[in-house]
Formats: C-alpha cells, structure tokens, sequence
C-alpha cells in the first residue's frame, strides 16, 4: 500500500481518491503496482516520445517548436481524457507540485549552470544580475500594485495584501525557453547571455520573494514590514548562493582526494549526480532557494569537478545531465498542458466568461508594463556607463530582451498552486486566479512563443551582418591593459622614467568586469585549483583526465 501511495502522489493522487481509480480484476489485487500510475507513465512517456519526434520534423518550421509542441500535445492528450470520461475530471492531470519543484526543476538549473559558457556569463554578470534582481523587483511591485487598483474594480474582492503580493511574485517569475530555442549562442552571444542569465536568477528571485512574502506576518504591518521583507530577500539570496558554492567544492575536493576513476568510473559518475542533487534537498530543507543553489553548484562543478573525472566520465555526465534535463523540460510542458484541462478547478472558480477574460487579460497587460518599466530603462543606464558605442545595448536587444520575458511557464503556475490550492473549495476566487494564470500561460506560451522565430528574425536580422555586440570576443584594449598590470603602464615606454604599476583601484573603477575578472584568475590558480582541482591540476595516473583544454566549458 505505500508503494502506492508513493507513486499515486507523483501524479496527484491521494489515498482518498485511488479507490475511485482501481477496478483491478481479483487476480491481480495481489499486484504491488497501480494501475492508475502505470496508465499515467505510459501516456506521457508515449507522450514524450511523440514530442521528440515531432519536434525533429518541425525543427526548421518558423512557428513551432519543442516547448509549444509540447504544450499543444498535453492539450490535445487532455481533451481526449475528458471525452473518454465524458467531461469527469481525471486525476492524471492533476499538477504536482512535489513533482515539479523535487524532479523536474531542479535537473534543468542544475544543467543550465553546468552547461554555461561561464566566461560570456560573468563577463554580464553585473548586467545580468540588474536586471534578474532589481528588475524583477520592480516587476513585482507594479504587478503588484496594479492588482490591488484593478481588481476590485473588476469584482475580484476577497483577496487580501498577502494574496496582492504573492500575485506579483508569482507573475514576474518568466519562462524564456522559447526565446532561447531560437537564439543562437554563437551568432548571439551577448543577447543569449543575457536573456539566459536573467531568466535563472529571475525565477530564483522570483521565488525567493513569494517566499519572502509567506514569512511575512500581515496582520500587524508597520514602517519595517518593507524592511524585513527586503531584508528576508537578502538572507534566501546570498545564503542559498552559499551553499551552492560550497557543496560544489565539497564534491570537487572529495573526487579530486579520493580519484575514484583508479578503481571504478561507475562510483565517480554516481557520485557527482547524486551531490549534484543533494545540495537543492537540503536548501529546500533549509527553507532556502533551491534554485539558486544548484544553479551555482553546477557552475562550480563544472569548472572543479567536472575535471577531475576520467574522460568517459566528462562525457557521460555532459550528456547525462543534457539528457535529463531536455526529458524534464518536454515534461513539463506536456505536464502543464494536461493540468490545464483538469475540469475541477474550472467549476470551482464560478467565475463568468467576461470576468475571466478580464482578470486574464488584466495580468498579462500588467506583466507587460512590468517588464517594460525596467528593460528600457535600466538598459539605457548602463549604456550611460559605457564608454565604447558597440558596448551598448542597443534598443533591438532591448526589444528582444522585453519580449523574452513575457512567456510565463511552470513555475508560475506551480506558485499559483501554492498560493490558492489550499483555499480553492472556501474562496472560489482563489480558483479563479489559478485559472486566469493557467490563462496567461496558455496565452503567452502559445501565442508569443509561436511569434517569436519569425519576430527574432525580423528585428535581428539574423541573415546579415552580425551586431557589433554580438560579435565574437576579442581581446579589447581594456583587456590587454589589465594585462599589463604587472609590468606597467605601456605608455610610459619611451621614457626615460621606470614604467609606473597601474593602480589597481582605478582600474576596477573604470573597468571592472576585467579587472575583476583577472584577478580571479590568479586567485583560482595559485588557490583554488591546486586544493579542489580543476584542468591542470590533477595528476596522470592511468584512466586519468589529460587535461586537455575544452573551449566550452573554459571559465
């Protein structure tokens, strides 16, 4: 029976309602499986592997791909499980979010900062940073003041400022897979880095501030509600960042000291996915941003303990976390497709076609004036800061940049869940907000996804010359000033004059991405690599990593 249970509750059920799902013939009561799970696991991986396929057939189609394809075919699956239980609801489709935030989610971060061109990243890390915190900040507060103005206005009464607040952490969170999908991270590197970059860290902060709000007691708010709210933020943030970054380097020192390759590259491949997923449970544990943690437990594995792995083992885990990752994103796809079909939630929202129609459209117009009040304006702030005219961002990569966010996805949805699940049989506007988000995804999904190929293609002109910006790196003048730090400034060489050591407090005023950036790497090869290791650093022993230089995953 708790086998059962076990796998009912991965596709929603409960013990309650499994009896409503087995009519097992006597001769097979004895049977440790149910047959509402297998059912369930054998629809959606027919399912996934439809979506593959299709997906390979309608890779150079303008208006589709993976994730709309997947969106599209649990729709489809969903409308064929009402018919078939004439318009009952089905528990097959019920969201999960123990499912989505413990198996599903944390693959996908984990890979993204496993798979980063870590350089490109931190070269924008300051610009990435911007606009994935304090412009997800500012979307978050004029989503939520513009639901506290308009929602009374349109009838929807009986939500309160905890509800107005998680609202506004629930819709800045973005899901810009469909842009990525048509982006280019060689023709594009710049604009791929950014939109890539801040679309982790704004699901992170996303979520740090729907949790922010939970912590919060609205019941005696004074002047420090604000402060302790910001306050609460910095705490998930840095101290989620934290272990992240630990964890990583546990696992480099421990597979560096004890080279399990010598004797078997099963144990180091074992070992690298389970501590790669084990520091996401104990943030979660912790009450902290799994999300952040192992975005960054994958950047330092990556660049510590991906190289001290035998080179069988780099590449079964470069493929094995690609794999998973790419199998759990068509998932939730097909998964929040199937999910918006469940008639349940649907009925219990009572709500009108027009009201519907009218929250739905009013979120998704606030999720528009959200995004634009910091893409534009927080873009054309730093171009203020720049000094080299290509190191601008240029009003088209804000064009973009604003589009890509626009999409929303599961992770929305699963805060919806969280937020109004609980209350949806006493409130029935707490359905109706689950519904209108199931809306506003549909819609963004669907719709702007599908026009995002063509619209990317139009205003990046992706056929003729490349943008001075998205050009490949070189090395800059700036750079090779950095450079030159230890030898002196090279404009003072045709004096008589010694040369003069440039100072290096100027230097990280003027150019700080570079500057920083050069001193973290001496720091990283006369500290860091010779203790957890890294390319160069772990000594030939037979079946052991060579060393040799890998462009992409270089830091």
């Amino acid at each position: 029976m708790a086998s059962k249970i076990l796998n009912a509750a991965m596709f929603g059920l409960t013990p309650e309602n499994m009896s409503s799902h087995e009519h097992l013939p006597s001769k097979l009561d004895s049977s440790l499986l149910n047959t509402s799970t297998v059912i369930a696991l054998c629809v959606f991986f027919a399912l996934l592997c439809a979506c593959i396929i299709i997906g390979h057939l309608l890779e150079e189609n303008r208006w589709a791909n993976e994730s709309i394809t997947a969106l599209l075919l649990g729709l489809c699956s969903g409308v064929v499980v009402l018919l078939i239980r004439k318009g009952e609801s089905s528990h097959l489709m019920k969201f999960s979010e123990d499912l989505f935030f413990l198996y599903l989610l944390p693959p996908i971060i984990f890979n993204a900062g496993f798979q980063v061109k870590k350089k490109r990243f931190f070269k924008n890390f300051t610009t990435i940073l911007l606009f994935g915190i304090f412009g997800t900040v500012i979307s978050f507060c004029i989503i939520s003041l513009g639901v506290f103005w308009t929602f009374k206005k349109i009838g929807v009464r009986s939500l309160n400022i905890k509800d107005h607040l998680a609202i506004g952490a629930i819709m800045s969170a973005t899901d810009s897979v469909c842009t990525l999908q048509v982006l280019s991270q060689d023709e594009t590197p710049f604009l791929y880095s950014i939109v890539f970059g801040e679309g982790v860290v704004n699901d992170a902060t996303s979520i740090v501030l729907f949790n922010s709000v939970q912590t919060l007691d609205f019941d005696n708010i004074d002047g420090f509600t604000a402060l302790k709210l910001i306050g609460t933020f910095l705490y998930l943030f840095f101290t989620s960042t934290a272990l992240g970054l630990a964890a990583g380097l546990l696992s480099a020192f421990i597979i560096k000291t004890l080279y399990f390759g010598r004797h078997s590259t099963d144990r180091e491949f074992a070992l690298m996915i389970l501590m790669a997923y084990l520091p996401y449970l104990l943030a979660e544990l912790l009450n902290l941003s799994g999300i952040l943690t192992v975005f960054f437990c994958g950047i330092v594995m990556s660049h510590y303990t991906w190289h001290n792995v035998t080179e069988s083992s780099r590449i079964t885990t470069k493929h094995a976390f690609a794999t998973i990752s790419f199998i759990a994103e068509t998932f939730i796809f097909l998964y929040v497709g199937m999910d918006a079909l469940d008639i349940d939630k649907w009925r219990e929202s009572k709500a009108s076609a027009g009201t519907s129609a009218a929250v739905s459209s009013t979120l998704f117009a606030l999720v528009l004036v959200g995004r634009a009040a910091f893409i534009f304006p927080l873009a054309n702030i730093l171009n203020c800061f720049q000094k080299i005219e290509s190191s601008k961002i240029q009003f088209k990569q804000q064009f973009i940049m604003w589009w890509a966010g626009l999409m929303r996805g599961a992770v929305t949805i699963a805060l919806s869940y969280n937020q109004f699940a609980s209350s949806v049989k006493k409130s029935p506007e707490s359905a109706l907000m689950i519904t209108s988000t199931i809306i506003v995804v549909l819609f963004s999904t669907i719709v702007c996804g599908s026009v995002t190929k063509p619209l990317i293609e139009a205003v990046l002109l992706r056929h003729r010359k490349p943008m001075v910006s998205d050009l490949d790196d070189n090395v800059s003048l700036e750079e090779l000033r950095v450079l030159l730090l230890e030898s002196g400034d090279p404009n003072n060489s045709n004096n008589n004059q010694p040369a003069r050591r440039a100072s290096s407090l100027r230097l990280l005023i003027s150019h700080p991405t570079t500057t920083v950036h050069y001193f973290w790497r001496k720091f990283d090869d006369k500290f860091m690599r010779p203790v957890f290791g890294g390319r160069g650093f772990v000594p030939f022993v037979p079946s052991s990593p060579t060393g040799a230089a890998d462009d992409s995953s270089s830091a």
